[in-house]
């Protein structure tokens, strides 16, 4: 089973992202906002230097009760790609790497309630997580989306303004949303991640499912996903959205976390926190090709710790060795 994407999704959130000029829009893309025209596009001020042929791989090791590993050493890890044993060329620890964030909130009338309760939990999270060469981005969406701050930044007063001054909605277009911020954070260096906040439903996309899983694997971004439940088991919960982003954080090598309470919501991104300050970069030049697949299978474990038995690894699912035309 291929392993989730790490994109955090907040559902209500409404979000444009700016495509960039020189490339076509998609077939299917979704409609956007203009974004200002003094707007440039933010880069970390540490990167890590990516060759064509060499495949990242970020990996969170978590023991039985979900606390994150850390202080593993490069031969603790065995790396495989469609079951054939890589030799890694490149071992950080991941808290070294910059990061950049999609921060998605959905806005529709569903999360209307909550939303004032999800703007002061996010604002928490990023004066928490955010180092200076590190950057956030804020979304809403609803029946849009749109990018609520001028771009990626590591400025907590913009990103304070952008998070106050998303707006409920009507509908949800939630895999429009995941693809946008997926598209805005393909350019960017270091560690990607996409942290939704939502109920999981989805009305309104005009991309489907499997296009926007696509387009977050195709960034190597990691999907967090915050699914806000208001009454447990109410008939009216959306369970197959539910379904869609539980998977999609697992492809990505995220993971997904229920909140019924500003409490539960607080606590999921503490460890969203937690991971991403714990989390080993793995690289490898793949030594052979054995499929005519264009999708590549990676597997993680651990090795050479005697708790290594209780370990769970997390990690993207694989990746395509052809990107789809944006």
């Amino acid at each position: 089973m291929r392993k989730p994407a790490t994109i955090l999704l907040l559902t209500g959130l409404t979000a444009s992202v700016c495509l960039w000029a020189q490339q076509p829009p998609p077939q299917k893309a979704p409609e956007q906002q203009s974004q200002p025209k003094d707007r440039v596009p933010s880069e970390p001020a540490t990167t890590v230097r990516v060759d064509v042929n060499l495949v990242n791989v970020f990996v969170t090791v978590t023991d039985a009760h979900g606390a994150p590993i850390g202080g593993l050493a490069k031969e603790n890890f065995v790396l495989k790609e469609d079951d054939h044993e890589q030799k890694i060329a490149v071992f950080d620890k991941e808290s070294a790497v910059p990061l950049s964030i999609g921060l998605a909130i959905d806005t529709s009338l569903s999360t209307h309630h909550d939303l004032p309760l999800e703007q002061s939990s996010a604002k928490r999270f990023a004066h928490a997580i955010l180092r200076p060469v590190d950057a956030l981005s804020v979304y809403g969406f609803n029946e849009i989306v749109h990018e609520s701050t001028p771009g990626f930044t590591s400025d907590l007063k913009r990103i304070d303004e952008g998070i106050d001054h998303i707006r409920s909605g009507a509908a949800t277009a939630l895999y429009d949303a995941i693809y946008l911020v997926s598209r805005a954070l393909d350019h960017r260096k270091g560690r990607k991640v996409i942290v939704l906040i939502t109920d999981g439903g989805d009305t309104y996309s005009k991309i489907d499912y499997k296009e926007a899983v696509r387009a977050a694997e195709e960034a190597e971004a990691i999907v967090y996903s915050i699914i806000i439940v208001p009454i447990e088991n109410s008939a009216g919960r959306e369970t197959g959205g539910e379904h869609a982003l539980i998977q999609l954080s697992d492809d990505t090598g995220g993971k997904y976390y229920y909140a019924t309470s500003t409490t539960q919501l607080d606590e999921a991104f503490r460890k969203i926190s937690d991971e991403l300050r714990t989390q080993y970069l793995l690289a490898y030049y793949p030594s052979q090709r054995t499929s005519l697949s264009e999708f590549r299978r990676i597997e993680v474990t651990v090795a050479g710790v005697p708790e290594a038995g209780g370990y769970r690894v997390r990690h993207r699912a694989g990746y395509y060795t052809v990107k789809s035309d944006f």
